[in-house]
Parts: C-alpha cells; sequence; structure tokens
C-alpha cells in the first residue's frame, strides 16, 4: 500500500514540484495551501507523513503543527521554511516537528528526509509506549485519558480535556491565552463561551489540587488566561 503524505505549502511552484517528484516516488499525496484546510485534511483523513510550509494564509505552520499534536504525537512532520533564522527552527522543533528544511532546498535530500521520517515510524516492530505524563501526586495518560488525582484516585477525563492540558503542559510555565486554547482545543470556526474553559479549569484544580483554593499547578492570569506550571 502506497504510503500517504499530506504537503501543505501555498506557492504553486512549490507545490507541483513537490507533489510530482513524491509520486514518482510512489506516495500517495493530499495537498492544502491554507492552514485552516490543512487541519481540515489531517482530521479527516490518515496520514504518513505530514510536508508542512511555515508560512502559510489563514493559520501558519507553527499554529498548524501545535493543533495537529494536540490529536496525533507520532505522525512525523517536516516543516519547510523560507526563513533561515535559528529562533524559528528551535520553535518548530519544541512545538512536535520532526525535520526542517530551509528554502531553497535540494529536491533530493527532501526525498531522503521523508522517506527516513516514513521508515523510521514504519520500523517500530512495537507500539509506541503511552504517553504519561506525571506532576507531584498526579499523573495523566494521554493516550487512554485516564488521570491519577491528587488523592490517589483513578479517573477518565474526556478528550477534551486531554486536549487542553496537553495545550497547557506543552507550554509549562507560559501564559495561554484564552484564545489559543478557544482555537486549538475547540476549533478555529467554533468558539464556545469563555465561561466553559473556567469550568474544565475548575475541574483540573478538583482534580490535581491538594487545595483548589491555592492551586500549585493551574493559575488564572486576570485578563489573559491561564499558566501550568511545576513549583
Amino acid at each position: 500500500m502506497s504510503k500517504r503524505v499530506l504537503v501543505v505549502e501555498d506557492e504553486e511552484h512549490i507545490l507541483e514540484g513537490l507533489v510530482l517528484n513524491l509520486e514518482l516516488e510512489g506516495y500517495d499525496v493530499t495537498t492544502a495551501t491554507d492552514g485552516e484546510e490543512a487541519v481540515d485534511r489531517f482530521k479527516q483523513e490518515r496520514f504518513d507523513v505530514i510536508v508542512l510550509d511555515v508560512m502559510l494564509p489563514k493559520m501558519d505552520g507553527f499554529a498548524v503543527c501545535e493543533t495537529i499534536r494536540l490529536e496525533n504525537r507520532q505522525v512525523p512532520i517536516l516543516f519547510l521554511t523560507a526563513k533561515d533564522g535559528g529562533q524559528d527552527r528551535v520553535q518548530g522543533l519544541k512545538i512536535g516537528a520532526d525535520d526542517y528544511l530551509t528554502k531553497p532546498f535540494n529536491l533530493e535530500e527532501f526525498l531522503l528526509r521523508v522517506n527516513k521520517l516514513v521508515e523510521r515510524t514504519t520500523s517500530r516492530s512495537e507500539p509506541e509506549q503511552r504517553s504519561v505524563y506525571s506532576f507531584g501526586p498526579n499523573e495523566v495518560n494521554f493516550s487512554s485519558f485516564q488521570i491519577k488525582t491528587h488523592d490517589g484516585q483513578s479517573k477518565q477525563i474526556t478528550a477534551r480535556e486531554a486536549k487542553l492540558l496537553q495545550l497547557l503542559i506543552n507550554h509549562k510555565d507560559e501564559v495561554v491565552s484564552r484564545e489559543q486554547i478557544l482555537e486549538k482545543v475547540w476549533g478555529y470556526d467554533v468558539f464556545p463561551s469563555t465561561r466553559t474553559i473556567d469550568n474544565f479549569i475548575l475541574n483540573f484544580r478538583k482534580y490535581f489540587e491538594e487545595n483548589p483554593r491555592k492551586p500549585k499547578f493551574f493559575h488564572s492570569v486576570r485578563g489573559v488566561g491561564y499558566r501550568f506550571t511545576t513549583g
């Protein structure tokens, strides 16, 4: 069965060249030309690797990568960018990219990198260990949506609770705005009341805080959003 690639690129001549060369290598290629379309494609189909431009209309590549990583931590992501700044490379890798190529790039090198990412994923003989995160006496299993609370109880949380936890943990010690949360956890076209987020945070405090009135892990930043810390 052909390996499936999602190519996200808004420059038509680059997109056509990438698609042609990937198809010659035997890949089944799906394309998107803006960030919102990329997220839609990702949610509708399964891919073996994602090739993602950074500078995109509607939603940049970093936001797309972060949205994908809240849903799927395994699919390889290769960033393409016209920027040669080290900070962009660090940011991309920090939010979950697997590799990075700066434009203009050699097509042969591009194909080799894509092949390596696909091989690395398909060569795993055993399923990847469950992704478990611990803080204080608490534990979150992002594969099973099981948590261990501050008093040692096991509970099941919802997929959306898990996504919000993942976002806050990924940005540990940083303030995550309500707008970021609504976009990345609820979706760019769905905007519930910010009171909904408040209720989720209250639940997290009940689960994970010894004293919910004096939180150690989940902090509100008045007028901005929320911050997760571990001490």
